[in-house]
């Protein structure tokens, strides 16, 4: 009985660890480098079940020349696995309301000022899907989220300002960062290079972009191919507190419909978000 139990607890353990080191893979070439390592030692499992001995001795072979490789090739993305270990970043834990609120106040405030000095900016807020392919490129930060220097990077003259930044919950990662343009001939000529890179790293992502309009003033914010122009500080708010506490942000289009709903055949209330351009419940 107790070895079945520690046995138990053994796999468990084993696997919370694979678990855990595969999500720091998570949007580096090395995950890409996994994935192939995978399905070599499944097709080397395969040819020796059937004795196809040439295959079976060269697919070996393969697999003992990758892990000698691996530690030289990816040294960048294990030095990066072994400082989050260090710094006890290894298991992310959940972030609680009032962290959540400080972040959100940092990030709004942010926004609030960029918006009434009319500074153009692009925040995007990494979700599931990984945006290594846009940071990796740029400047790595890694920094505390803080509405001081959101800001500095986006002042004009800054070298940083014209390229996009990119958080998670926890901290900024990069700026500097290049984003695709939506190119598409629906899209109205009311978009700018701003507005067209939010809605072509969501069209591709799941990511949430805040763009600050120079030209107008506004905010607007991009969530799966779609913008919402032009909407109000506390829209903002409650879209940031809705990431950061991993609820949904954007209304699906069932509730969407369901809104349009009670906008015919009810008598909505004029404050309803909705009514103004809102992606809040």
């Amino acid at each position: 009985m107790w070895t079945n139990i520690r046995s138990l607890i053994d796999i468990a353990i084993v696997s919370l660890i694979i678990y855990r080191i595969l999500v720091v893979l998570v949007g580096t070439q090395a995950l890409q480098l996994v994935k192939g390592v995978l399905i070599l030692a499944l097709l080397w499992w395969l040819a020796a079940m059937f004795r196809f001995r040439l295959l079976s001795w060269f697919l070996g072979s393969s697999l003992v020349a990758l892990s000698l490789a691996v530690p030289i090739v990816f040294q960048p993305e294990l030095r990066k696995m072994l400082v989050e270990l260090g710094r006890g970043r290894f298991y992310k834990r959940k972030i609680s309301t009032d962290e959540a609120e400080v972040r959100v106040n940092q990030i709004s405030k942010a926004l609030q000022y960029l918006k009434a000095n009319k500074i153009g900016a692009l925040i995007v807020l990494q979700r599931d899907d990984p945006l290594g392919e846009y940071t990796d490129t740029a400047i790595q930060l890694n920094a505390n989220i803080t509405q001081e220097l959101i800001e500095t990077i986006f002042w004009v003259g800054n070298p940083l300002h014209d390229g996009a930044i990119v958080l998670d919950r926890y901290k900024i990662i990069a700026a500097g960062c290049y984003l695709p343009l939506a190119d598409a001939p629906e899209i109205s000529r009311w978009y700018g290079t701003r507005h067209r890179a939010a809605l072509g790293v969501t069209q591709k992502t799941d990511a949430l972009v805040f763009i600050v309009s120079e030209e107008r003033g506004e905010i607007s914010l991009a969530a799966s191919g779609r913008l919402d122009k032009n909407i109000k500080d506390f829209q903002v708010e409650k879209n940031l507190m809705y990431y950061f506490v991993g609820e949904k942000t954007v209304s699906s289009w069932k509730d969407r419909f369901e809104k349009l709903k009670k906008l015919f055949w009810t008598n909505p209330d004029i404050t309803d978000p909705d009514r103004t351009g809102g992606l809040v419940n």
